[in-house]
């Protein structure tokens, strides 16, 4: 990630480059949040405080998938286990300063509360999920360790083709993401065009490690309209196979770098996620518990039980940083 000219373009697209390898940008609805007092549907889903959410990633210039679908830059990715990486310890620090540096314009604006504003300077929430594919990252054991030593709860996101990097993760995060895009190896390999030719069964083998691991696990169905929106009974074996605590079927949405592979009529729209996530709910025999038409996303599970996360500690904010 040296590169001075790709440092320069990330940076003129809002990204706090934390490393040479890492960064922090402040998610939409961290915004939306502050100033409108609107949090995302994790927050509606799972309870996240979105002005207390900070979205990051430790492998900015890492991932294995180029999928059509995605709003990140691409082209120039390492696509195997990092071998140069910043250090945990650095990162997490410099991640909580970056999200300070840009959130420091805020705390004067009319309908911004000072008291939404001085909770927004100590994260409670940290998701992996910004760019990049988190498990090529070698210290993602020893991250994830020193976030929840400081009571910041732990969301990551990724593709499942690296199986050897969950089975290696410990501790695990408070909630698992596991992005799965396609009903089968073909629409797999023109939707997300993989590195390796085996990032199909390497998707496989992660769904049945984490049906065993003891977190909250939820797998999500990214569906592009004319691409992979569809074929509900093999997304619903896969399904079965994992297990999940949830399940997230959501609509692509037209933005950033996606728009310039993809056209605005493969955007579905709600009644067409809410079709498919119905249908999805009686295949697996998973129920709808809710959903977000601002977001286009649904949220399937067996019980509302534990849905939300926990309560962190009063001291926790006085922990952070």
């Amino acid at each position: 990630m040296g590169d001075q000219d790709l440092s320069s373009e990330l940076a003129g697209q809002g990204y706090q480059l934390t490393g040479r390898h890492s960064a922090v940008k402040l998610c939409y609805w961290t915004r939306q949040s502050l100033v409108h007092g609107r949090d995302c549907y994790k927050g509606r889903f799972y309870g996240i405080e979105s002005h207390r959410c900070l979205q990051m990633s430790p492998a900015i210039d890492s991932c294995n998938l180029h999928c059509r679908f995605c709003w990140r830059n691409q082209g120039w990715e390492n696509d195997a286990m990092m071998t140069e990486y910043d250090d945990p310890e650095a990162l997490l620090d410099r991640s909580i300063e970056a999200q300070r540096r840009i959130l420091s314009g805020f705390k004067g604006e009319a309908t911004v509360s000072i008291q939404r504003w001085e909770e927004s300077q100590a994260p409670r929430h940290i998701a992996i999920s910004l760019t990049g594919e988190p498990t090529l990252y070698p210290k993602m054991n020893r991250f994830l360790e020193l976030c929840h030593e400081r009571n910041i709860t732990t969301f990551l996101v990724t593709n499942g083709t690296n199986p050897d990097g969950l089975r290696a993760m410990n501790p695990l995060p408070t909630q698992l993401y596991v992005s799965v895009t396609a009903p089968n190896p073909e629409i797999f390999r023109r939707l997300t065009l993989p590195a390796h030719e085996d990032a199909w069964e390497r998707l496989q083998e992660s769904l049945s490690i984490i049906r065993g691991l003891k977190t909250r696990r939820v797998v999500r169905h990214t569906l592009v309209r004319g691409w992979n929106l569809g074929w509900v009974d093999q997304y619903a074996e896969m399904d079965l196979l994992a297990r999940p605590d949830y399940i997230e079927p959501k609509g692509y949405v037209y933005m950033g770098r996606s728009r310039q592979r993809l056209g605005r009529d493969h955007v579905p729209s709600h009644s067409q996620i809410d079709e498919f996530a119905r249908t999805l709910a009686r295949r697996t025999g998973y129920s709808v518990l809710d959903e977000s038409p601002e977001s286009k996303v649904f949220l399937l599970g067996t019980s509302n039980e534990g849905r939300y996360l926990p309560g962190l500690a009063p001291e926790a904010a006085s922990a952070v940083g």
